[in-house]
């Protein structure tokens, strides 16, 4: 015993047992005594926004996030036997009031998720700080793929530039590009301008031209001047970063100056049934790019139903809990979970912290076998964090409004990530540099 290699081997092993052992008795203990075996709970607070120009889109999302949790607490007692609190802090999508919200979850969160890409903005300095990492599923800052820059920051799947990328593919391949007009039908706020930086690059390396028509806070319901213009320029397609009632104002009005729907492409955050559902079947042709979509026979669906609808506790409803934002709320609440479950096995601790969380959403691996572990068939495409990924580019698919619902209308798309590392690399680097001192995790590789 006094050979220093088998010391150390007898050390290591005892420090790997006792984290086995405290992971173990924490699910042991929590199955059969409850919540009150193990210490209280993971905090995880949701800033949402079921009030006010966004509701429409925001409490389907919020829905579909709050049943899958809840399912998990009902059906297993939570993750690694210790219960989510997913309480939701209402911000109305205001800046302001998510940032007063991030301020009064903080001290207890293991995750901060802002449901804005203006709130985003303003919490990413202040995560550095606080050490809280932010889940941001397909919204954000796109550079925040660069996990050496923004290493508590997390847009997990796919980033608005991976968007881009696969909506100009897809239209590539409807025809070269080259002498084309497309028109960017676009919230003017922070979310509706994220993918103008690629989109410029790639207008010049691809020959069609870009026309930027942004639509204000105030017009998303009457855009009779954006769809002048639209009439004006005859573009040959429209691509639309549109949210909450801005995407049914301009769906609407698609109708009405009777553009062609089938060259008209919105983002995921613009493909909501039930803005497209008020046009029917006039509607037809109409496209989103999606990185989810509903399968109402993947089994989560009957353990939602089994323990969170039946039991009364779900907010949602039939015609809800089949559109694509709600299923999409469920990926964004399975992707939280996997990171808390990679966290709570590498730490050997079911209350794991937020730190902790850090490195389990830097390592999430969602396979097409954990896809389908997790009930979740079809409705998400495979994808991997590491610390210098922090997007994952799972790519998507593209779906078309057939008169009543979405229907995939591609294979699985795959962003061309080669043609913007460049431009994420050095847009981070300005957001750094612009914030410096800024943090940066140079142990970080790739």
């Amino acid at each position: 015993m006094n050979d220093p290699k088998t010391g150390d081997i007898l050390i290591h092993w005892e420090e790997t047992m006792k984290k086995l052992l405290k992971l173990t008795s924490a699910v042991a203990l929590g199955a059969v005594l409850g919540t009150a075996a193990v210490a209280q709970e993971l905090y995880a607070p949701n800033l949402a926004y079921r009030t006010g120009p966004f509701a429409a889109t925001g409490i389907p999302l919020m829905n579909g996030q709050a049943d899958y949790l809840n399912m998990l607490n009902a059906r297993d007692g939570g993750i690694g036997g210790i219960k989510i609190n997913s309480e939701e802090c209402e911000t109305g999508y205001s800046t302001e009031k998510g940032v007063e919200c991030y301020e009064k979850t903080k001290a207890k969160a293991i995750v901060t998720q802002p449901w804005s890409t203006g709130i985003t903005l303003q919490v990413l300095p202040k995560t550095n700080v606080d050490e809280i990492p932010i889940l941001a599923p397909g919204y954000g800052f796109s550079p925040m793929a660069d996990g050496k820059v923004f290493q508590w920051a997390f847009n997990t799947p796919s980033g608005y530039w991976d968007a881009a990328s696969m909506i100009l593919q897809y239209l590539q391949g409807q025809g070269d590009l080259n002498g084309k007009k497309i028109a960017f039908l676009h919230l003017d706020h922070p979310y509706g301008k994220e993918p103008l930086p690629l989109l410029e690059k790639k207008a010049g390396e691809m020959g069609f031209e870009l026309v930027p028509i942004p639509v204000g806070l105030k017009e998303m319901q009457n855009q009779s001047a954006q769809w002048l213009q639209i009439r004006r320029e005859r573009p040959d397609y429209v691509v639309m970063w549109g949210w909450g009632a801005m995407n049914a104002g301009a769906i609407t009005e698609a109708v009405k100056t009777k553009f062609p729907m089938e060259n008209f492409i919105g983002v995921w955050w613009s493909g909501h049934d039930a803005d497209v559902r008020i046009v029917g079947e006039a509607g037809k042709g109409y496209k989103s790019i999606s990185w989810s979509f509903p399968n109402p026979d993947a089994p989560v669906m009957a353990d939602i139903k089994k323990h969170v609808v039946d039991a009364g506790l779900s907010q949602s409803n039939e015609e809800e809990m089949s559109g694509v934002f709600y299923s999409r709320g469920i990926i964004i609440s399975a992707i939280l979970a996997e990171g808390i479950a990679a966290a709570q096995a590498e730490f050997g601790t079911a209350e794991i912290n937020a730190s902790q969380l850090r490195w389990g959403l830097e390592n999430i691996n969602m396979t097409e076998e954990r896809i389908a572990e997790l009930g979740l068939d079809g409705m998400v495409p495979p994808f991997s964090t590491s610390c210098s990924n922090h997007t994952g580019h799972s790519g998507g698919w593209m779906l078309e409004w057939d008169g009543s619902k979405f229907v995939k209308a591609s294979d699985h798309l795959m962003p061309d990530t080669s043609d913007y590392a460049e431009l994420i690399a050095t847009k981070a680097g300005e957001y750094a540099d612009a914030n410096a001192p800024w943090p940066t995790n140079d142990a970080c590789e790739g």
